[in-house]
């Protein structure tokens, strides 16, 4: 049997092909490629050949293919809910590190129990319930310019113990 790099050197260029025709941007078709590369390196030992070389690689792309557009729908799905965080979020993870939608939405959850009911409820209804600010004012009974104003500190105050959250798991890792 050859080695996987010799077999993979055959197979590149129509793997490049394959995975480049299912993803439009060539940015993305390149790192899922890195994926499957990494990935078919790590597997290699359960490939028994019940298919060919270039289908078994070919099944390592669709699950990379599959994997990238999930972490990528879960992180437009948090930053969508909360648009906020996605500057917080790019500090707080470092390169290599994915967040993953349950982890993300449980630490959001902990930090908005730690602020204020009210902050809490306008952050709440505008950002898992979607409303709009004058519904929010509607359905508080508050003036447009009261409501919009608490959510500027809200958002502030939700910013401040999001720091304070990461500071403080900064400080538990070095320990």
């Amino acid at each position: 049997m050859k080695k996987i790099e010799d077999q993979i050197k055959e197979c590149l260029q129509k793997l490049k092909n394959y995975i480049f025709s299912r993803v439009s941007d060539s940015c993305e078709a390149e790192e899922i490629l890195q994926e499957t590369l990494i990935s078919s390196h790590e597997s290699y030992a359960f490939f028994k050949g019940k298919s060919s070389f270039f289908t078994w690689l070919c099944g390592i792309a669709n699950h990379e293919i599959a994997d990238f557009y999930r972490k990528k729908k879960i992180k437009t799905i948090l930053f969508s809910k909360f648009p906020f965080l996605e500057e917080i979020v790019s500090q707080a993870l470092g390169p290599e590190e994915q967040i993953l939608e349950k982890e993300a939405r449980e630490e959001v959850r902990k930090v908005l129990r730690r602020l204020s009911e009210g902050y809490s409820l306008v952050l709440r209804l505008k950002y898992y319930r979607g409303l709009r600010v004058e519904e929010i004012a509607q359905k508080l009974g508050m003036s447009l310019k009261a409501v919009e104003s608490k959510l500027s500190r809200a958002r502030m105050a939700f910013r401040r113990e999001w720091a304070v959250r990461v500071q403080s798991s900064k400080c538990k890792v070095q320990n």
